[in-house]
């Protein structure tokens, strides 16, 4: 097993997982590809492109300055490494956004018969959403960097290998 870890860089469990969800794609793919193959073609060129000409460039700019607003403040404190908690909410937050934006902006027709709700709420929704998901990994930093201070607190009170207790 441990040989396979080394060789793959993760269990096999990871690797079934991995082999199934190309699969389901492939299936997806031929599906669609058979119904309407240009359709198809579209999309796919049009997300590449969207993705990496529009998209990756604003995400990374946004992530580098990020880490470039924190990264020359003194450590008082044990690292912890603090990124994620900021990548997570704000990629769910802009997955949200792109999945919903004609009707977050107020852009689409009205969906009213279909929702039952006014045109209105969605934005107020996405912002909640936002908000807590913000919150939680506000929360979620807390937490670990608690835990983080309160090993370092044990670690110094330890008293250091080779010295007796009186």
């Amino acid at each position: 097993m441990a040989r396979f870890v080394r060789w793959y860089g993760s269990g096999p469990l990871h690797l079934l997982v991995l082999i199934c969800s190309f699969a389901l794609t492939g299936y997806a793919l031929v599906r669609l590809v058979a119904i309407r193959p240009l359709d198809v073609a579209i999309w796919f060129v049009g997300a590449v492109v969207l993705h990496d000409l529009i998209l990756l460039p604003l995400y990374s700019l946004a992530d580098l300055s990020a880490q470039s607003v924190l990264r020359h403040r003194p450590e008082r404190t044990p690292a912890v490494p603090w990124i994620n908690y900021l990548r997570v909410p704000a990629f769910l937050s802009g997955v949200l956004l792109l999945v919903w934006f004609p009707l977050i902006l107020n852009l689409s027709i009205p969906y009213q018969g279909d929702t039952r709700l006014p045109e209105d709420v969605y934005l107020g929704r996405w912002l909640a959403i936002t908000a807590v998901l913000f919150g939680a990994a506000a929360i979620a930093f807390a937490l670990k960097l608690r835990r983080v201070r309160r090993a370092a607190r044990v670690d110094e009170e330890r008293p250091a290998p080779g010295h007796d207790a009186p």
